[in-house]
């Protein structure tokens, strides 16, 4: 498979409630078809994040942003653009960063979470300087990583945004 440039499609999800920022690498082929964040049929991002709030798992994407808007969440990605193979996270080159403080000068952020290695790794060095504003690990939801983290893994390190909110 050969890498090709992808272009960040989705607009980031927030408002002036939001308090914290969760942020992906890029949107994934099954994400940007889906038309938004987390999306592919076997991430479990969207059933950690309700059961952190102990709420059904929402569905269609309007159901979604009202899920992050309502619990005080903006959603985006580190990256604007980069050539990508498929959906590897490990292959991404040519990486361009998103704005971040376009959306930490509409909202009262309180912490900044970077979802998986390479989203902390890209923000750290990309994002962090133009922010002043450290990133939060937390573990990738992916399939990509089913076998390297289990559902109650995530719901535990995941909580910890409760914190912020």
């Amino acid at each position: 498979m050969t890498a090709h440039t992808v272009y960040h499609e989705l607009e980031p999800v927030y408002d002036g409630n939001s308090k914290i920022l969760i942020l992906g690498t890029m949107p994934s082929p099954k994400s940007r078809e889906f038309g938004f964040y987390y999306s592919h049929p076997q991430n479990r991002l969207w059933k950690v994040l309700a059961g952190v709030f102990d709420t059904a798992v929402p569905g269609t994407a309007a159901e979604k942003e009202q899920f992050l808007i309502s619990h005080g969440i903006a959603m985006w990605d580190v990256l604007k653009s980069c050539s990508i193979k498929g959906a590897g996270d490990s292959s991404i080159t040519d990486a361009e960063p998103n704005e971040i403080n376009r959306i930490l000068e509409a909202a009262d952020i309180r912490a900044i979470f970077t979802t998986g290695k390479k989203a902390t790794d890209l923000y750290r060095k990309l994002c962090f300087p133009k922010t002043g504003r450290p990133s939060v690990y937390l573990p990738s939801t992916s399939p990509a990583n089913c076998r390297n983290c289990t559902y109650e893994t995530l719901a535990e390190a995941y909580r910890v945004i409760l914190e912020y909110l």
